[in-house]
């Protein structure tokens, strides 16, 4: 697919505030109009005192008006900067919602296969990088550029040739400045993939310090760490090092305007046919150009990491979108079926994680999922909800095909509670309710009780007002595990999957957390994952895969009495729980 033009990409994000950017344009062009009036003021004035007919009177009326023209250059300024602002924040807003809106109706396995650290970035530094240009390059640069066109023809009509004298510089300077970006863009794509490296480094050393420090491996970590950053360092360095003469060359060319002018009109002046007071004005408005000049120019550099985050937000922005329904199917149970499913995370070209899949889960029954890790347990629970779409065949949810669901009804569908779970920073209630928004506080403490957490949660300082911490940090795992286990209890959706679910959990609570699930999902068609065989011993079907494919199904004591590969499984873990409880018996 054909790369789109960066500057047309930020041009459609301001086409939403299109009025006042416009708006913002106008007043940085009467800005810089009115920044010109002075110098015809001192013009006036000038040519006043060389023709012998200075009146005061006359002098201050110019003073005056070049004092009007000022308050009004910064007047304009002003509007233009606040319009221009509220415009690009006002833009920028929109596209965090957008964004947003467009994550969450992403397939959910494209979004767990970005890093965190990759969306933040995305989300929130490249997107307040985009207000550079609509804030600032679009009505600035416009105003830079003008002033220059503005004096070029107003030299033009005072002398031609004092026009050009004011541009001999342009030219050397553009030369060094393009030697110096000859591999600008290639540089400058290798200095973006060492910051990034850089920066994973950084954030890797700072989520893992626990660990660095738990296993005392803190100073090859920092070693490590260290040696990312000089690496950055050296690499920036080199760059710079190999533009430097180049760059300090041109920017102290560019604005040496006087290299021309001077001599030039000098030249004219002695000869003739130039005036004394346009001689001055041609001087001082050729200074005047320098400003502009030189801010123009630093936009060269600006512009590019502005094309990085406004391609990154682009890219993200048109993640492609899970299709569904529009109104809600009605389906004649709640069971579900894999027909001839295969599933490959890269596509149809890529590593198939799942192969010819046929299996039936009941409505109303409890049937788990067990094999070897890799097996594509985890993949087929996930394909139930649609993180993903299936790559070949169909999953089907009361004989409908899943794919023609509306998102919101499949969503409501099915509760799933993994073995990651996330809190966020609110009450531990408000974490709860989120399983039902509109759930009275009697509802959230019955669900939390039945999910064997209403005890933890009464002994804490503030109880159920209790935050959770960021990202749930001052509860343990299993306590996490629990109050998420409370949230699905509380949504009661006909359909129930628990990945890994009791992984955080103790012995002792184990058993008890287990029957309080089989008595409130009663009646739900309940799918299971777990590596703990004890725990869906009692599931009305057990499905065993491997490496991708079904090996076998039935009951626990079917696949014991007849599968070697559950057997062995069982086996291991019954040895691993002897063993445990040895241990524990020993120690005491």
């Amino acid at each position: 697919m054909k790369q789109k033009n960066w500057i047309g990409i930020v041009f459609s994000f301001a086409s939403q505030c299109k009025g006042k950017i416009g708006l913002s344009v106008l007043c940085a062009v009467l800005s810089v109009a009115a920044g010109l009036v002075p110098y015809g003021s001192v013009y006036q004035i000038i040519t006043a005192f060389l023709s012998g007919t200075v009146v005061m009177e006359e002098i201050v009326r110019w003073c005056l008006i070049a004092a009007g023209a000022y308050a009004l250059r910064f007047f304009f300024y002003g509007v233009s900067t606040m319009l221009s602002h509220i415009s690009a924040y006002t833009i920028l807003e929109n596209i965090r919602l957008t964004l947003a809106e467009r994550l969450m109706k992403a397939p959910l396995g494209t979004i767990l296969t970005e890093s965190v650290g990759k969306l933040k970035n995305v989300l929130v530094d490249r997107v307040e990088t985009i207000e550079l240009p609509l804030a600032h390059m679009i009505p600035e640069c416009i105003s830079n550029l003008m002033l220059p066109i503005a004096v070029f023809i107003y030299l033009v009509c005072v002398d031609w040739r004092m026009a050009l004298s004011m541009l001999i510089t342009a030219p050397i300077a553009c030369i060094a400045y393009g030697i110096m970006m000859k591999n600008f863009n290639q540089q400058y794509a290798d200095y973006m993939e060492a910051s990034n490296e850089v920066n994973g480094v950084i954030v890797e050393y700072v989520e893992g310090i626990e660990v660095i420090k738990a296993f005392g491996r803190s100073s090859s970590s920092y070693e490590k760490f260290v040696r990312a950053v000089e690496s950055f360092k050296d690499y920036t360095l080199k760059w710079y090092r190999s533009t430097w003469k180049l760059m300090n060359f041109g920017n102290a060319v560019l604005p040496s305007t006087f290299l021309g002018t001077l001599p030039v009109g000098m030249m004219l002046y002695r000869e003739g046919t130039l005036s004394p007071q346009d001689l001055v004005i041609c001087l001082i408005l050729s200074l005047g150009i320098v400003g502009p000049l030189m801010n123009f120019t630093t936009y060269i550099n600006e512009a590019k990491t502005v094309e990085y985050a406004v391609c990154d937000v682009d890219r993200l922005l048109h993640v492609p979108e899970l299709t569904g329904a529009e109104q809600p199917v009605v389906l004649k149970d709640y069971g579900i079926r894999f027909e001839k499913v295969s599933f490959s995370y890269d596509g149809e070209s890529g590593r198939q994680v799942l192969k010819d899949i046929d299996l039936e889960i009941p409505e109303g029954c409890f049937t788990a999922l067990v094999g070897p890790s890799g097996g594509g347990k985890s993949t087929i629970a996930r394909l139930i909800a649609r993180f993903w779409d299936v790559t070949e065949g169909t999953i089907r949810i009361g004989g409908e095909d899943i794919r023609r669901l509306p998102l919101t009804q499949l969503s409501d569908l099915v509760s799933f509670v993994t073995q990651d779970n996330f809190l966020f920073h609110d009450s531990i209630k408000e974490n709860i309710r989120l399983g039902k928004p509109g759930a009275t506080d009697e509802e959230v403490y019955a669900a939390a009780k039945a999910a064997c957490c209403h005890e933890f949660i009464s002994a804490l300082e503030h109880g159920y007002d209790t935050p959770a911490g960021d990202a749930g940090g001052r509860l343990s795992g299993g306590e996490k595990q629990r109050i998420s286990i409370a949230r699905m209890i509380l949504k009661n959706a006909p359909i129930v999957i628990l990945d890994e679910a009791t992984a955080f959990t103790d012995q002792e609570n184990e058993e008890k957390i287990q029957q309080s699930i089989a008595a409130l999902t009663k009646g739900k068609t309940l799918l299971v994952i777990a590596h703990r065989l004890s725990t869906i011993r009692h599931a009305d079907q057990i499905i065993v895969l491997l490496n991708g494919q079904v090996q076998d199904s039935g009951s626990h004591d079917k696949l014991l009495a007849e599968n070697a590969l559950y057997r062995s499984m069982w086996e291991a873990h019954i040895g691993a729980k002897n063993w445990f409880a040895g241990s524990e018996k020993g120690g005491r």
